[in-house]
């Protein structure tokens, strides 16, 4: 029997949407500890993706090492290890065996690791080439061009989304530009903490690890401390500000196994924050309130997690003018800024957009690419956590 025959490559390789495994059970949270181990120890670089596979008859050929060597004809060695097995060991004494890592890698009763280098082919290396990255609020408008802008240079990316249509018609369109196995899809509300635990568990059980998390999820609704109700200051709170929270803490559980297989790996937990996180905003303070926090919380991340080599930042950008959070002519912020009276003397959405645009040094909004670069900067930059780093066209200056 060959080994390929099992695993469903076509369900697998350029999918764009959750995992299926057959209604076959398996202990997700031991794959999830499991795959991040492997991946290092295969590339302590990150350079690789471990994905899982099981189904009946995989759960059968791993029930003991004496069907599965029976049963198997591989060109190269399978790694046969046990759940409570020491990892490093068991791969360390089949490499000095075989002269070579072992790129299946079975676990007794679990299922089983296709380990697979990541290749560059014919091109420049991208900035963020290997990395494995999971965008929240990426179905549409600014998470999904970071996604887009992300996949260009080389990453691999989870589109997470509450929109879980708009999420899988992302992926799909990246995987048609960059590549099979580019992206996956994944519906999430990152207010709900087991929701949040699923998400970042596709991820790894995909492509076995996590090295980026952006946390862009967000809402805005605009209003004076008159105005604003209770509902909407609990809505831009729960998403903003606790849905961060989730992110990271469960983002940070296979970075955490990720370091300790290769203690010099770095990681990044990245929050997509605010010019509004770094000065109040007039009639918009659930917002501006929601986005201070996130700073709050990046600084303390930052010194918590940095001794599992994770770097935690927040990018602050300015107003993109041109997104459909600022133009929609239903819901934009220059709808709602023109309701609420919050631009003194404007009479239409024109008069609303040159006040913003006026207030930028460069004299206009910020751009989806802007943030990008900022968000490869700091994957890049070794020798940084803890800060907030404003894309604001010199609207905000750092003092």
């Amino acid at each position: 029997m060959n080994l390929m025959q099992l695993i469903e490559i076509s369900d697998r390789y350029g999918a764009s949407e959750s995992i299926s495994y057959g209604e076959v059970s398996f202990n997700r949270s031991l794959v999830c500890e499991t795959a991040p181990a492997l991946r290092m120890l295969y590339a302590n670089d990150g350079m690789a993706t471990a994905a899982f596979y099981t189904n009946k008859d995989i759960l059968k050929l791993v029930s003991n090492k004496q069907s599965f060597d029976e049963c198997i004809k591989c060109e190269d060695e399978p790694l046969f290890i046990e759940i409570d097995c020491d990892f490093t060991q068991a791969y360390t004494e089949h490499e000095k065996k075989y002269g070579y890592k072992p790129k299946i890698a079975a676990v007794k009763g679990l299922g089983i690791f296709v380990l697979k280098e990541h290749v560059i082919n014919n091109r420049k290396a991208g900035r963020l080439e290997g990395r494995i990255a999971l965008v929240t609020g990426g179905a549409q408008g600014f998470g999904k061009g970071l996604a887009e802008a992300m996949a260009a240079e080389g990453a691999y990316i989870v589109v997470a989304d509450l929109n879980k249509d708009g999420a899988e018609a992302c992926a799909r369109e990246l995987n048609e530009k960059y590549g099979t196995y580019k992206a996956i899809a994944v519906g999430a509300d990152v207010t709900n903490a087991e929701s949040v635990e699923n998400m970042v568990e596709e991820a790894v059980l995909c492509y076995g690890g996590l090295d980026i998390l952006i946390s862009n999820a967000g809402v805005l609704v605009a209003g004076s401390l008159h105005d604003l109700t209770e509902k909407s200051f609990d809505l831009v709170t729960d998403v903003n500000y606790k849905g961060y929270f989730l992110c990271a803490k469960y983002a940070s559980k296979p970075m955490k196994i990720q370091n300790k297989y290769s203690p010099e790996y770095l990681t990044d937990i990245i929050e997509i924050n605010s010019k509004s996180g770094l000065e109040g905003s007039n009639k918009n303070f659930a917002y501006a309130g929601s986005k201070f926090g996130g700073i709050g919380l990046t600084q303390s991340f930052a010194m918590e997690l940095i001794e599992y080599g994770i770097k935690v930042n927040a990018i602050c950008p300015g107003n993109l003018l041109d997104g459909s959070l600022w133009s929609d002519p239903s819901t934009g912020l220059f709808k709602q800024y023109l309701d609420s009276g919050k631009v003194p003397g404007a009479k239409t959405i024109t008069d609303v957009r040159k006040y913003y645009e006026d207030r930028v040094p460069m004299k206009r909004g910020c751009t989806i690419i802007d943030v990008a670069r900022a968000i490869f900067y700091v994957v890049e930059q070794q020798y940084e956590t803890g800060q907030a780093i404003p894309v604001t066209g010199g609207q905000v200056m750092l003092k």
